[in-house]
């Protein structure tokens, strides 16, 4: 199943939670689960959120992968289907 997570950082944390959460992302970068393929990563110009859209088993693995990030960001994940056939007229 495909998903697209945005993550938006939350804007009250302290340096020591920048840094907390900085070590968690390097963590989870260097281990993603099995099963689980980064489709492609985006982030607002203003940095204010990104984008991932990532596929994974279930929404449970995703759930998952995100748990830890909670304390420090907004997140919402959706599950997504590709489609095609709009066209401009």
């Amino acid at each position: 199943m495909l998903f697209l997570l945005t993550n938006r950082t939350h804007k009250n944390l302290t340096p020591e939670q920048y840094g907390h959460l900085a070590a968690l992302a390097k963590q989870f970068y260097s281990s993603v689960p099995q099963g689980v393929t980064i489709r492609g990563e985006w982030a607002a110009v203003d940095q204010s959120r990104n984008y991932t859209l990532l596929e994974a088993p279930e929404l449970e693995t995703v759930e998952r992968m995100q748990a830890p990030f909670v304390p420090y960001v907004e997140m919402e994940i959706v599950p997504v289907v590709a489609f095609s056939g709009w066209t401009a007229s």
